[in-house]
């Protein structure tokens, strides 16, 4: 499969063309990954709003009833519940990995052992952050592409 990359000016709307001779489980795979690239969440952060590329957040997390999003740089609150950021991040690659907890898997540098069957996952920020052992299972196979 040939692959080619066109610059175009910031006045022409952006687009990913795949031509193939048929739909097949490798194009539905690259049509997923581009789809799971796209879009936004509305935030907080100082008093203003802020629209966050998905592709941004390094992982989410709920404290004292209020969400928080992470990004290399920054931290904003967000009005969505954790539960509904799961639904709606599954398709763009994050994952729960403990009950107050979603991970942009695309942001996970490396994974190691921790204790008790827990898990540490160092994100591409260095930051490090637990993965329960409830939700190792999950992470595995998201990992495996299951």
């Amino acid at each position: 499969m040939e692959v080619r990359i066109e610059k175009i000016g910031k006045e022409q709307e952006e687009l990913v063309l795949i031509r193939c001779h048929a739909v097949t489980e490798q194009v539905q795979e690259i049509e997923a990954f581009v789809k799971s690239r796209q879009g936004s969440l509305s935030c907080i952060s100082d008093a203003k709003k802020y629209e966050i590329p998905v592709t941004d957040i390094c992982y989410i997390e709920s404290v004292d009833g209020k969400t928080f999003l992470y990004t290399n740089d920054r931290v904003y609150e967000t009005a969505y519940r954790i539960y509904e950021l799961e639904e709606m991040l599954k398709p763009k690659h994050f994952l729960r990995i403990s009950k107050p907890m979603l991970v942009n898997l695309m942001k996970i540098r490396s994974i190691q052992p921790a204790f008790n069957g827990r898990f540490l996952a160092v994100l591409n920020s260095g930051e490090k952050i637990i993965i329960s052992r409830y939700y190792v299972k999950a992470l595995k196979a998201a990992l495996r592409g299951e």
